[in-house]
């Protein structure tokens, strides 16, 4: 087993040097997770932005579904996918598993229940004047909803980062419908579970040097956004 200073030495060197499995498994992983919340993030926003302003039976029943759903483990979504991808599931057919799709699929529905969660939650908390003044000064539904989601810009960029950070740490989806299959699914999390399983550090330090990186930049991207908007408020 490799050493502390030595598989941290060895993991410098190789993001470093460029080298190309590694930035292979990164650009994997940033590719399936930038497509997964890019496709989750207009129903989501739709989804909450109902749940906010709507009034229809069953809203609070849904309402306490999304907020569940977001304690579902990510590997009893893999499990859950993988049974209906496998070739005995009913949609065996459409050949996914093993696939990058699959994987984007499990990361939609892993970060779906946190961005229409958080969604709800930073529309309520807004200005619920502005959907109805909108309205009445004559502006369309679509411009109405634009108006709605503009005030409450702050808390939702804190809502996708929270999502996007969700699925582009977790391992269990990813595992159980990528497969792991180098230069292809596999993506940061798996490479790390699987570079630890063999005892060999080095890569698994890098790739955890990448995901702290993404989390500080992240995080400070959403401060500077947040204090501007308090300088034009």
């Amino acid at each position: 087993m490799e050493s502390l200073g030595t598989a941290s030495y060895q993991a410098l060197y190789l993001l470093v040097t460029g080298d190309p499995a590694l930035w292979s498994i990164i650009g994997i992983s940033f590719s399936v997770s930038l497509r997964a919340i890019l496709l989750a993030t207009p129903f989501a926003l739709m989804t909450a932005f109902l749940l906010a302003y709507g009034n229809f039976p069953g809203r609070r029943l849904l309402i306490i579904l999304f907020n569940t759903a977001l304690s579902i483990p990510a590997v009893v979504i893999g499990l859950t996918l993988y049974l209906l991808l496998s070739r005995a599931g009913p949609m065996g057919d459409l050949r996914l598993l093993f696939t990058q799709q699959a994987m984007i699929i499990g990361q939609i529905l892993l970060c779906f229940p946190i961005l229409v969660a958080m969604g709800h939650s930073a529309l309520q908390g807004g200005d619920q004047r502005a959907w109805e003044t909108a309205r009445t000064l004559g502006a369309s539904h679509g411009r109405a909803i634009f108006t709605v989601v503009r005030e409450s810009r702050f808390a939702l960029t804190a809502a996708l980062v929270a999502g996007f950070g969700r699925i582009i740490a977790e391992v269990g989806s990813s595992m159980m419908v990528g497969g792991n299959i180098l230069n292809h699914t596999r993506n940061i999390p798996t490479a790390i579970a699987l570079e630890t399983s063999r005892g060999s550090f080095a890569q698994g330090i890098a790739l955890g040097f990448v995901l702290l990186l993404l989390a500080l930049s992240l995080n400070i991207a959403l401060l500077q956004i947040q204090g501007k908007g308090r300088v034009t408020q």
